[in-house]
């Protein structure tokens, strides 16, 4: 995740805009940070879309570090910043690292996301990961509610030279899944990737049907769904934020993927999907190549929000 790709559209780093507009009285850390410089830390980062939970979180320990005398100076404040910026993004485990099913069994790995925020294009990111690490994939045009949906999940297969099970526009996206899973156990193949509609979070029948291509998946494959990624678009704030919570109530993810992070100017966005969702962001998308699309790192997205410039 280098800042050239991450950073190309950043106005300002979050940092830039604290010392520009919170610590631009030299005095201000030699104070302890008094109400008004706080409030404007506090504004700062609810705009760069932190939410109010992590931005409490982070003001609080700012000021508690110059409380008790171990942030003295302006690199002393970034560093406590930083630090604790890396704890509210880390998770456990290798982010990168996609689950693998038991012996004989293909892997199997829903994509679900709200329409617009680029889970087709992922899912197609995904599956170039998956076969530079050697595997072998098939796709699943679940999204059948949707025909654009299909031809471009088709369209990603044939460019990536990988088969693509799909069913008629309106079909059961559940039965096309199910289909795949066939092919792929069929065929020797090691994962299963499966496009789901764009389904709108306030849609209970749409969420229903969720849950049916879920369960359908787990009586199919042994342990299976093997991943949930949920993917989110990382520009519209509380709004996926708000997403996440119902997705989350109908499925059970196993991390996030968040997208169109082509800059860090409202990046506090993953901070607070991490900490409000409770789930392990594991990949982040930063553009419409297949190349644009990388393993989470939490130091270094912590860096890009506190660089300088």
């Amino acid at each position: 995740m280098t800042a050239e790709r991450l950073g190309a559209s950043t106005k300002r780093s979050v940092w830039s805009r604290i010392k520009r507009l919170a610590l631009t009285d030299v005095g201000a850390i030699v104070r302890r940070l008094n109400a008004e410089d706080l409030e404007a830390i506090e504004r700062i980062l609810i705009e760069a879309d932190f939410g109010v939970p992590a931005t409490l979180d982070l003001t609080e320990a700012l000021e508690d570090e110059v409380r008790r005398g171990k942030a003295k100076t302006e690199a002393d404040l970034k560093a406590s910043l930083r630090r604790r910026l890396i704890d509210l993004l880390a998770s456990d485990g290798d982010p990168g690292r996609i689950a693998t099913a038991p012996a004989g069994v293909p892997t199997i790995l829903l994509l679900v996301g709200v329409n617009g925020v680029g889970k087709t294009t992922t899912l197609a990111k995904l599956a170039a990961r998956l076969m530079q690490e050697g595997r072998r994939v098939v796709l699943a045009a679940a999204d059948t509610y949707r025909a654009g949906a299909i031809a471009q999940l088709e369209a990603w297969a044939e460019r990536l030279g990988v088969d693509c099970v799909s069913g008629a526009p309106g079909g059961d996206p559940a039965a096309v899944a199910f289909d795949a899973i066939d092919a792929a156990a069929a065929r020797g193949t090691d994962a299963v990737l499966i496009d789901t509609a764009g389904r709108l979070h306030t849609q209970d029948d749409l969420m229903e049907e969720l849950r049916k291509v879920t369960r359908v998946v787990a009586r199919r494959a042994e342990g299976a769904p093997h991943e949930t990624l949920l993917v989110l678009d990382g520009t519209v704030g509380q709004n996926a934020v708000q997403q996440g919570k119902m997705f989350r109530e109908a499925v059970a993810p196993t991390g996030l993927i968040v997208t169109k992070l082509d800059g860090t100017a409202r990046g506090g966005a993953v901070v607070a999907l991490r900490r409000e969702l409770d789930l392990p962001v594991r990949f982040v998308g930063l553009g419409e190549g297949l190349d644009d699309f990388e393993a989470f790192d939490p130091a270094r997205f912590a860096d890009l929000l506190l660089a300088e410039g």
